[in-house]
């Protein structure tokens, strides 16, 4: 779900060093994660406040775009910093520059949102290992979808992380529909194609469980995600789960490659971005590469 550039290499000794940082963020009151003229952006707000701090426009390289409404509570970026930029942010404090920046940042984003503080947080600032790239090194990222399937179970509390389906769902025709997705696949069908990239995807989780509370939440992991393919997918599933489509009818889907009148994408305000996970130290770099060449 991300079509930008890789950012520049990390250097040694003058150069750059490659800055990780580990967020998350309410997507409720944001038009998605990237920049666009006009309209508050989880990047564009970021980016703001690292401006304000490091006196320079600065890019962000994220590891998985997300659209307008939906969360992340396991969202990771990074940045290129000079070694001069990186020691200066204690400001002659006895502080490390990563305890520095996550406190400094902190406060930037919280004078920059206003009302909204609080909506984007930053957990953790750290130095990327050589190689890293938050977008091409990951291995997955994993999203969950909550759903509530009929009004005893809508609580108000909740309206604004959950779908309120009127319908009840049957969790196991719902596993079973999904369960014919998996693998490597054209996800052309739950998706909406962008110039020049792949829609091929590995989906390597995509299951349905209800929880005590009765609230069913859906389970998507997939080695990265085309634009709308995780609510394509859960919108289409919602169908089966419904019974107004067998179970094969999803695959039948896949297999036709092509979007028409019954590609629907379920609500954005449900889905939230859990967790970006990366290979070790050693394979961070080999990742990022052959990610690359694979995407473009």
């Amino acid at each position: 779900m991300n079509d930008q550039k890789p950012a520049a290499p990390v250097l040694g000794g003058g150069g750059f060093l490659r800055i990780r940082l580990d967020l998350a963020y309410d997507g409720g009151p944001f038009s998605g994660w990237a920049v666009q003229p006009g309209l508050r952006t989880v990047q564009g707000t970021l980016e703001a406040a690292l401006e304000l701090l490091i006196r320079r426009p600065v890019r962000v390289t994220v590891a998985g775009r997300t659209d307008a409404g939906v969360h992340a509570r396991g969202q990771v970026v990074h940045l290129d910093l000079t070694e001069a930029e990186w020691r200066g942010l204690n400001r002659g404090a006895e502080l490390d520059p990563a305890v520095a920046l996550l406190r400094r940042l902190r406060g930037a984003l919280s004078r920059g949102l206003g009302d909204l503080t609080g909506a984007i947080v930053v957990h953790q600032v750290s130095i990327a290992p050589e190689g890293f790239d938050a977008r091409f090194s990951a291995l997955w990222r994993r999203y969950s979808y909550r759903i509530a399937d009929g009004p005893a179970l809508w609580d108000p509390l909740g309206r604004y992380d959950t779908l309120w389906h009127k319908a009840p769902l049957d969790v196991d025709l719902l596993n079973e529909g999904a369960s014919k997705l998996l693998g490597l696949q054209n996800f052309l069908s739950y998706c909406k194609p962008r110039e020049g990239s792949t829609t091929i995807r590995e989906l390597q989780r995509f299951e349905f469980t209800r929880g005590p509370d009765g609230v069913i939440v859906a389970t998507v992991q997939a080695d990265a995600f085309c634009h709308n393919m995780v609510r394509a997918l859960v919108g289409s599933a919602l169908y089966v789960g419904e019974g107004l489509e067998p179970p094969g009818w999803l695959h039948e889907r896949l297999l036709a490659r092509k979007r028409d009148a019954r590609s629907v994408l379920a609500a954005p305000h449900p889905l939230v971005l859990e967790e970006v996970a990366y290979p070790s130290d050693d394979e961070l770099l080999a990742r990022a590469v052959l990610t690359r060449a694979l995407r473009e």
